[in-house]
């Protein structure tokens, strides 16, 4: 247990962000039961169980720590359709073979997930609590907009210190993680949010070079070179990586063992403007959703099939974080200067 008490306004800040998760993203009502089931692992765990606590009276809470993961399970059978479960883990909760948020999606039900939070403390607090802020003009507005521009473009670039990756070849229908479930099977995920994300359709098409300033290391933690590395491309896979560091070769070592080759896939268009290169923390899952573009290595992918590559012999999906000066989609500048200039964006989420 975690014996240190948050600062009065953190929780102040978080229940405001988290007020308006639930009510602007999730859409809770006061006519659903909604259960808390949370850690005191961690000073960040505790701020958020009291922000969602004041925000949700009524709310069940759950001390995952004084019970047993039967108590959990029997909690969520008495809940229906359209109720809500909120997990607040310093690390990840395990309920036997209880694949937590998918059985509950299974079962119709909201999710609000925030796990790992043990890997943030001192100033990465904050900036987690940050990046818990909801605007849904700008997710949704500038969301909308970068998905309407993926869909149509025909090529695109990443325009990185200096090096040029180019993307010859159309995009996958581009995903919307924004904080808006309308349409969508699932309400809710794991938060922070804030991203849109696409492949190219022809992988093989990738070629070029993109610095990268950042990258998932083999514990699933933020790993900043002191320089960045430079990764060269042809045809959509990574064939050498200069200024690289031990770290990162066991990185590139541990994808060749099992995968053959490093392919190039995932291309994220990061929208929370909490994180940023002088803004880190060090939960990669968390940092994902960093303003800015990341790339996966790594053959899996969960939401594209490809027909070169065979999901069940896809093992990494590691990402990395691009110096990021301009991305161009056709010979549109949609990103520039640490923000996304996509025309009309605000117009799109009304």
């Amino acid at each position: 247990m975690n014996n240190s008490s948050p600062h009065a306004t953190e929780v102040d800040t978080a229940t405001r962000h988290v007020g308006d998760i639930l009510t602007l993203a999730i859409k809770h009502t006061d006519e659903r039961r909604a259960i808390i089931v949370a850690d005191s692992g961690c000073a960040l765990a505790v701020t958020l169980s009291q922000a969602y606590r004041r925000c949700l009276p009524d709310a069940q809470f759950i001390d995952f720590d004084a019970v047993t993961p039967q108590v959990v399970l029997d909690a969520f059978a008495q809940l229906t359709a359209r109720d809500l479960v909120i997990l607040i883990q310093s690390t990840s909760f395990r309920l036997e073979a209880f694949r937590i948020r998918v059985e509950l999606f299974k079962r119709g039900l909201k999710v609000i997930e925030h796990p790992h939070l043990s890997r943030m403390c001192g100033q990465q607090t904050a900036y987690y609590i940050d990046s818990l802020a909801y605007d849904p003009v700008y997710y949704r507005g500038i969301g909308r907009a970068l998905k309407s521009r993926i869909d149509l473009a025909k090529y695109g670039a990443v325009h990185s210190g200096g090096e040029t990756l180019r993307f010859d070849s159309p995009f996958e229908s581009a995903k919307l993680n924004v904080g808006d479930y309308s349409g969508m099977p699932n309400v809710g995920g794991q938060f922070p949010i804030g991203e849109v994300f696409t492949e190219a359709q022809d992988l093989e098409a990738v070629n070029g070079r993109v610095r990268i300033f950042v990258f998932g290391d083999t514990t699933y933690s933020v790993n900043q070179p002191a320089q960045p590395i430079t990764l060269v491309v042809e045809k959509g896979r990574v064939i050498d990586a200069i200024d690289s560091t031990p770290e990162f070769d066991v990185v590139l070592a541990n994808i060749r063992a099992a995968e053959g080759e490093v392919w190039l896939r995932e291309l994220g268009f990061g929208m929370n403007r909490a994180f940023s290169p002088e803004r880190t923390v060090s939960d990669i899952g968390t940092f994902e959703r960093m303003c800015g573009i990341h790339l996966s290595l790594g053959a899996k992918h969960g939401v594209y099939s490809k027909p070169n590559i065979r999901r069940a012999e896809a093992r990494h999906h590691v990402d990395v974080f691009a110096v990021t000066e301009s991305v161009t989609l056709d010979d549109e500048v949609v990103f520039h200067g640490g923000q996304w200039q996509v025309a009309n964006a605000v117009s799109v989420a009304k």
